[in-house]
């Protein structure tokens, strides 16, 4: 039995960027990499956040990581398709797919994903904030 679509679709992606493990990614941070979160806000809010990360729903990604333009992040230097950034999603599916999409799509050099996406980084026991209070 062959593989379905999207599982092909994964390996081909995964086949073309680099993925971070949660502590690379803290490292890469450290030195400046845009982190960007694309859980929904659903996840976010009950499981938490990683301190400094960008959220961005994956439905306008492009839009705001096209470096060429109007609704691009405000972190992201205008033009500079050479920037560090680093996406997150809660397992490493969707942001191995974004990765691999923006790159190839708006021309973005380092993009990369996290292993295991924030569910790996709470294991890994790296910061994270809650906006839920008891």
């Amino acid at each position: 039995m062959s593989a379905d679509r999207v599982s092909v679709l994964l390996d081909e992606a995964r086949a073309n960027i680099t993925r971070y493990s949660p502590e690379e990614a803290a490292e890469a941070m450290r030195r400046g990499a845009i982190l960007v979160d694309l859980r929904p806000i659903e996840y976010r809010w009950r499981f938490g956040e990683v301190p400094g990360a960008i959220a961005v729903s994956r439905h306008v990604l492009e839009w705001r990581l096209d470096v060429t333009g109007e609704h691009r992040l405000k972190e992201l230097r205008p033009g500079d398709h050479d920037q560090e950034i680093v996406l997150m999603c809660n397992e490493g599916y969707t942001s191995s797919l974004a990765a691999h999409q923006v790159m190839t799509q708006l021309g973005l050099t380092r993009v990369v994903d996290v292993t295991g996406g924030f569910t790996a980084w709470h294991a890994a026991g790296l910061p994270t904030v809650s906006r839920l209070v008891s």
